[in-house]
């Protein structure tokens, strides 16, 4: 009799085992392209400031891709922001990187040549554009910047370029009616902070850990950027037709907002590469940026917003074959 039991008992452990191994293979056909070798090699991926949002969802997605494909050797080389990681890029000393769509069609629109080499790989989350002063600060509004230290990012930044046209907008001259300093996310809060500058812009998604230690201290409050204010920006340009007028919700920053949210604008961020690149690896490095969304987001809270559905949008860019590939793969 107990043999009998013994009998049973291993043919329901072999039938659970063999259910297992049915379920797992089914998850990896989702993940991993049926008998594909994973590719190998190594890549430039561009990144942004330490501190910057760019930097730390880099960072992350290397991990997830060396889960995927351990033979490939992610190299992450930190830049001043999109603008830079859209010439790296297109100038071949980088194979991927995130940058704002506006960065694109600004670069477009100077160097058609290059540009035509350009590709999206998928559309992200948005990033919010913060001004920032003290908290005792009387600064209300942009117009209020005038004749005041505003740091408006580093020179190739995304920031700088969305600070200008800002200011532009507000009828105040980049150059020459404010002092303009080059502080990004990782030396302007401090700086906020010790009254070396009155004011900065920061272009980033929602929230960004580099505002993380000031938040809490209640340190800074944000000036809203609305009404005609968006309206002339839009007016700058085509490059501008990528602003949307938003509002920040009031949960990115409590400590700040106290339950407010503030009017400002967003702008959408493509992780983007090359029609040159091999497209088999762009459908691995797709298939990973979308499977490895909950991962990532737990850490990086923008990554959240990575969406299957939406990241096919990449405009300005046409998408690249790899990443067309692994979209047609994945359609219902």
């Amino acid at each position: 009799m107990p043999k009998v039991f013994l009998r049973i008992g291993r043919r329901r452990a072999l039938q659970g085992a063999a259910a297992g191994a049915v379920a797992l293979g089914l998850l990896l056909w989702w993940l991993l392209p049926l008998g594909d070798t994973p590719p190998s090699g190594t890549i430039v991926f561009s990144t942004g400031t330490p501190r910057g949002v760019y930097q730390e969802y880099a960072e992350r997605l290397r991990t997830e891709m060396a889960r995927d494909m351990p033979g490939l050797k992610v190299k992450l080389l930190n830049s001043a922001g999109s603008q830079e990681n859209v010439q790296r890029v297109a100038t071949g000393k980088a194979d991927f990187t995130i940058t704002a769509a506006d960065a694109v069609e600004t670069y477009e629109l100077a160097h058609p040549r290059s540009a035509g080499r350009l590709r999206g790989v998928a559309r992200l989350y948005d990033d919010y554009v913060h001004l920032i002063v003290r908290s005792d600060s009387r600064i209300r509004s942009v117009a209020d910047l005038r004749h005041k230290r505003v740091a408006t990012g580093l020179s190739d930044s995304g920031v700088r370029l969305i600070a200008d046209r800002v200011l532009r907008a507000a009828r105040i001259d980049p150059q020459k009616d404010i002092t303009p300093v080059a502080d990004g996310i990782d030396t302007g809060p401090d700086r906020l902070v010790q009254g070396k500058i009155d004011a900065f812009f920061w272009s980033g998604g929602l929230p960004t850990k580099g505002l993380a230690g000031l938040a809490k201290k209640g340190a800074f409050k944000f000036v809203p950027i609305e009404g005609d204010l968006v309206t002339r920006l839009h007016d700058q340009g085509q490059e501008a037709r990528y602003y949307r007028a938003t509002n920040m919700p009031e949960s990115a920053y409590p400590r700040v907002q106290q339950g407010a949210e503030v009017p400002t604008i967003a702008v959408s961020n493509l992780l983007m590469t090359r029609a040159d690149v091999d497209p088999r690896l762009t459908e691995w490095v797709t298939r990973t940026v979308i499977k490895s969304r909950d991962g990532i987001g737990a850490h990086v809270h923008s990554a959240q917003l990575v969406d299957l559905r939406t990241a096919i949008y990449t405009d300005p860019l046409p998408l690249q074959e790899g990443a067309r590939r692994y979209y047609r793969s994945v359609k219902p």
